[in-house]
């Protein structure tokens, strides 16, 4: 089988596209290696595989991309334009594609916020529509999509042609929802070329006409022939814009105060926060950054865009009780008066709150760590997230051996190196207590926000985050790799 790969694409002299895919004839999703296409003319580039279908047995994925001369690459978005040719018996497929281009609006309601929660209803199967009648024979088969439909409505196609039904709206050809695309098979080998065609909205059982899509007739421009097929990536439906409103909230954890916290808002308290915002009607929470900033243990750490870590959660944030479980709770209850005492206080006791958890988590680690360092699910954790917990980890316990966080006054280990960095950590050092404890507290702090973010999920909410412009200068980002970072300059709030 050959593929032929056009793209509709304005280009100016200079810029040369690739089609890159997980076939070894595209690259096998190595850019350097990507199928460069041939000029056809302003509008239109072309590249052609010879493959064996019958060897195919997975799906081919691809996407194209742009270069220019002595400029970076622009990579087309989203990578869902996927071809099983094993279930296409053809000597020639036609892929007719449309360039994705990220800054297209519709692009945003396939990203996980939405897909997985803000639309996830919307995004099921529409129900009332027939399920496709089993095409045997077709030459061509359409795919667009179209995110912000109505739970209602559906796809048609309609154009020239008797296929087309010559533009008549009674009987509509109905697109089918799959994964992204809607998508239709038509045996358009009989039809006068070329043919012009527009999608269109129907709506209900009775599948009431309801618009065309907006703009200029889309046109195929000859018959692919012969033993061909051809697959046409449309893009986005050109309806009039629809609006997605939501509105949200954005709030600083530490503000989510409860009666169970300790003087301040933990990430359990999101579940509260959820409830409000589910009553309410909205729909999405903004947190202000929740990075770890300990570089002093005083209450300058407080300013949340200072962060030591561009990965590490901040211990502050820790509801103790979750942590010590049913199993421990006997750490916990005699701590009451001290909760009361630090919830009496109007304003947030930063350094008593934090010296206070820190204290509570050495009790709870000693009390748990055989147990702990056999969880399966803190294993996995540990393995997923080694590369910046194992350096934090290695950082925070130096920090507080030289009581400062700017590693060049560190008399051992002010340049990062891997080798003596993992004998650090080795768990037969003496210390090595005091480098889990960070271990330990990262994988309760991990469980609880994405626990209070999955019910967010459940209740239709997404969460949000805020992440610094910048890095602060005494962090473990910078002492692994100081030379990534400009140290003479600052940007942002001082």
């Amino acid at each position: 089988m050959i593929i032929h790969f056009y793209l509709h694409f304005s280009t100016r002299f200079g810029q040369t596209l690739f089609v890159c895919g997980n076939n070894s004839l595209l690259g096998n999703d190595n850019r350097a290696k990507a199928l460069p296409l041939q000029y056809l003319n302003d509008q239109l580039w072309h590249g052609s595989v010879e493959i064996d279908a019958t060897k195919e047995t997975d799906p081919i994925s691809y996407y194209y991309i742009l270069r220019e001369d002595k400029e970076e690459e622009v990579i087309e978005f989203q990578d869902d334009k996927v071809v099983d040719v094993a279930g296409i018996r053809a000597e020639r497929l036609y892929l007719y594609d449309t360039w994705n281009y990220a800054g297209e609006i519709e692009n945003a309601f396939f990203s996980s916020a939405f897909r997985e929660v803000l639309l996830k209803n919307d995004r099921k199967k529409p129900s009332g529509i027939p399920p496709p009648k089993k095409v045997r024979s077709f030459t061509h088969e359409f795919r667009v999509k179209a995110p912000l439909l109505g739970k209602d409505e559906f796809l048609f196609i309609g154009g020239t042609g008797k296929v087309l039904n010559e533009w008549d709206t009674d009987k509509p050809k109905l697109l089918t929802k799959n994964a992204n695309w809607w998508s239709i098979k038509l045996n358009l080998g009989n039809e006068q070329f070329p043919v012009a065609y527009k999608y269109g909205i129907c709506r209900g059982k009775d599948k009431k006409f309801v618009t065309f899509e907006e703009g200029n007739n889309r046109l195929l421009m000859a018959d692919v022939g012969h033993k061909s097929r051809a697959i046409v990536h449309d893009g986005f439906v050109q309806m009039k814009t629809k609006h997605w409103k939501g509105t949200g909230v954005a709030i600083p954890v530490f503000s989510l105060r409860s009666r169970k916290g300790f003087g301040i808002g933990e990430f359990t308290d999101l579940e509260l926060l959820v409830d409000w915002a589910a009553k309410t009607g909205l729909k999405l929470i903004q947190l202000l950054p929740v990075n770890d900033t300990t570089a002093t243990h005083t209450r300058s750490d407080s300013y949340p865009y200072s962060a030591i870590s561009a990965f590490a959660l901040h211990p502050v944030y820790i509801n103790l009780e979750e942590v010590a479980g049913s199993a421990h709770a006997a750490i916990i209850k005699p701590l009451a008066k001290k909760r009361q005492q630090l919830n009496a206080s109007p304003g947030l006791e930063y350094e008593q709150v934090m010296k206070f958890k820190l204290s509570v988590l050495r009790e709870l680690y000693q009390a748990q760590k055989d147990v702990f360092s056999n969880d399966i699910g803190y294993f996995n954790f540990f393995e997923l997230n080694r590369h910046w917990l194992v350096p934090y980890a290695a950082f925070c316990y130096l920090r507080d051996k030289y009581s400062t966080a700017d590693f060049n006054q560190w008399r051992s280990n002010s340049s990062y190196d891997e080798t003596a960095i993992q004998r650090l950590v080795s768990p037969g050092q003496k210390h090595y207590d005091e480098i889990a404890l960070h271990y330990f507290t990262q994988y309760h702090l991990y469980l609880q926000l994405k626990n209070a973010t999955a019910y967010a999920h459940r209740n239709g909410i997404i969460v949000k985050g805020d992440i610094p412009i910048g890095i602060y200068r005494n962090s473990v980002d910078v002492w692994i790799a100081p030379s990534l970072f400009n140290m003479n300059e600052q940007a942002g709030a001082p």
